[in-house]
């Protein structure tokens, strides 16, 4: 499976630790492996594009944003 959800703003350091976190609290809620890596796909690249990239995006924005991105 391939996500096209995220920017390539993603491509920095802490990003991927932020989406293992995601897909692990998907985990936790009862999902399924394959529905939670894909949620939290969806999830991680939604709060990415709604970060601000006036200075680069770092991991501490993408955690901030993600309660907007689930949201929408």
């Amino acid at each position: 499976m391939v996500s096209d959800f995220g920017p390539a703003s993603l491509a920095t350091a802490g990003t991927g630790d932020v989406l293992t976190g995601v897909v692990a609290s998907f985990l936790s809620k009862g999902l399924d492996a394959p529905t939670a890596a894909a949620a939290a796909a969806v999830a991680h690249g939604r709060a990415a594009r709604l970060v601000p990239h006036v200075a680069g995006l770092v991991a501490g924005d993408l955690v901030a944003a993600l309660p907007a991105a689930l949201d929408a």
